[in-house]
């Protein structure tokens, strides 16, 4: 991959980080949604498996209503997998109230153009904290 084609992922996938923490620091579930493609798979911080632009949009609605939620996005890599697919890997660290301990998680995305617009397809988070000592 050329570095520009690289340069041009790294373009497309700080958009939707940008617009996926803007619209989680208001907890704006529709807009959260909107980012999705209506056949995105989606594991978050919870056990259960959400589907399409209202399964994430109902794991959304159903977060407490923090005060002030912030999330950055960390040691984020980029790779163009197909013209249009690109997969995303990085660390996800969430702040939901100023006196609780940051929630940091493994995040992992998978991004498609989906009617000319790039959509997550996939969302994955995991714990940082290892299941299994190497």
């Amino acid at each position: 991959m050329g570095s520009s084609e690289r340069s041009g992922t790294d373009d497309i996938v700080s958009g939707i980080m940008g617009k996926w923490a803007a619209a989680f620091n208001k907890l704006d579930a529709s807009a959260l949604a909107s980012l999705y493609s209506r056949n995105a798979f989606f594991f978050g911080s919870n056990p259960t498996f959400y589907r399409g632009n209202d399964g994430v949009q109902a794991y959304f609605d159903a977060l407490p209503r923090w005060s002030s939620p912030t999330v950055q996005f960390t040691d984020v890599r980029t790779a163009h997998a197909a013209p249009d697919v690109i997969n995303v890997a990085g660390t996800a660290t969430f702040i939901v109230d100023a006196n609780a301990e940051p929630l940091q998680v493994k995040i992992t995305w998978v991004i498609i153009r989906e009617a000319g617009e790039w959509k997550i397809v996939s969302h994955h988070v995991s714990s940082k904290t290892p299941l299994i000592e190497q």
